[in-house]
């Protein structure tokens, strides 16, 4: 189970005031519970895990299973929290180098519709011209510009290359149950479709098909993923005593550590695989609570490797941050420091260490060392990488995002400022509809 210690911010609030907190925190629990805060009609991740039936998973692996059997790559089509989640899970549980092996054990899974960038997308598509490709468009709308365009190039490649029989039984769409353009798309077409539930919000998608379907096509157990994730919905439960209870006291620490000037929030790991934990989690938190003026800025670096560039900023720089280390209990392999008779560079004294080893001990010194230099610090134990460890985290991280956005006053359920790009991205490209606004644009520039 995932544990959280908070001793090494003590030294800069008190643990009086994080449990002064439990009042206002079990205020927020109820109204995650009995619908009555902000935004409380998307809430239907909030007892999610243990909701899933047998029946769904069996439903999205037999749709995996149909996808590994055919395809040699899939690319899920996806931006925001149609595909960070996903692409945590995948890249944490993965080798590090299966791509570049010969011997796959199934389809290499590739990511578009996160960006416009047209090289990139002219690589993808150059990439797969020689291969049995297939595609999972997730998108609620079927009309998110940068999914619809990748989409729109990969659904016509797809059915160039395989004919339109065989692209029917690989592009698979997670979507909307009754509207909206991809949901009318895969009607017309006869895709196999996944619902996107109308009471979960992108960032909150993960355990839904949105997140569950290309883990599942990347060769994982989604069944484990899930059971972590309903191990921690149990212990972050409303009724945990706050003092037990890891998400309550997350956010209540994070939100007394904001009340005393630190506005930046950085998620270390020293884990190279959990890069993309972090950048879902900066979705989470960044596109909850940035409203009305407020909120902590969610920013992260991946350890040891960015103790070489940022790792001056945060020991000497302004004093506004604060860290919450993800460390990882156990590694998944095991790999000794040999000795070396010349020992040119001093390092025998590590010789019959395991290299993990090495790095719990740069984790502890930089957490010292941090904390010494005026950086409060956190500390979120996972046992190992794996399904479990990862549904826990990734629940015990909404649970907390949920509580916390209420302590801070928003509704962490809306995301209101996402638009104000697309309006003037539509006006400057002259979208139908949007001939006022292009007007002004115009007269502005």
């Amino acid at each position: 189970m995932i544990s959280l210690n908070i001793e090494k911010t003590l030294g800069f609030i008190s643990k009086e005031n994080v449990f002064a907190y439990e009042a206002q925190v079990k205020a927020a629990q109820e109204a995650l519970e009995n619908g009555t805060g902000k935004g409380n009609d998307f809430l239907g991740w909030l007892h999610l895990p243990s909701s899933i039936t047998k029946e769904h998973l069996a439903d999205l692996k037999a749709t995996a299973q149909v996808l590994r059997e055919n395809c040699e790559a899939v690319v899920v089509a996806g931006i925001g929290g149609s595909y960070l989640g996903a692409r945590a899970v995948i890249e944490a549980l993965s080798n590090s180098f299966a791509w570049l092996q010969d011997k796959k054990s199934g389809p290499v899974i590739l990511y578009a519709g996160h960006n416009i960038g047209e090289d990139y997308l002219y690589e993808l598509t150059e990439y797969l011209k020689d291969k049995k490709f297939g595609v999972i468009n997730i998108s609620k709308s079927g009309t998110t510009t940068e999914t619809a365009l990748a989409f729109r190039l990969l659904k016509k490649q797809c059915e160039d290359q395989r004919g339109k029989e065989m692209a029917k039984k690989v592009i698979v769409a997670v979507t909307d149950a009754k509207k909206g353009a991809a949901r009318v798309t895969a009607d017309n077409e006869g895709y196999k479709s996944f619902i996107i539930p109308d009471n979960v919000g992108g960032r909150f998608s993960v355990l839904t098909p949105v997140g569950l379907l290309p883990i599942a096509v990347a060769g994982f157990d989604i069944e484990k993923l899930v059971a972590g994730a309903a191990a921690m919905e149990k212990a972050c439960g409303k009724d945990v005593p706050f003092a037990e209870n890891p998400a309550a006291i997350y956010a209540a620490t994070r939100n007394e550590l904001y009340k005393n000037g630190k506005k930046i929030e950085i998620l270390v790991n020293f884990n190279p695989k959990l890069h993309y934990v972090s950048e879902w989690w900066k979705q989470l938190y960044g596109e909850s609570e940035g409203k009305e003026n407020k909120g902590i800025f969610p920013t992260s670096v991946d350890f040891s490797t960015d103790l070489h560039s940022m790792g001056q900023w945060i020991q000497e720089g302004e004093r506004t941050i604060y860290e919450t280390v993800i460390s990882v209990e156990k590694t998944q392999y095991s790999l000794q420091v040999p000795s070396d008779e010349a020992n040119l560079d001093g390092l025998n004294f590590l010789a019959g260490k395991h290299v993990d080893e090495v790095n719990k001990m740069a984790e502890l010194g930089t957490q010292l060392a941090h904390v010494d230099g005026g950086v409060p610090n956190m500390r979120i134990v996972i046992p190992a990488l794996n399904e479990e460890s990862l549904g826990g985290l990734l629940y015990f991280f909404e649970k907390a995002c949920g509580i916390s956005g209420y302590l801070l006053g928003v509704n962490p359920f809306n995301q209101p400022g996402v638009e104000a790009y697309k309006k003037n991205m539509f006006a400057l490209l002259n979208k139908p509809g949007y001939e006022e606004e292009s007007k002004a644009i115009q007269a502005r520039l």
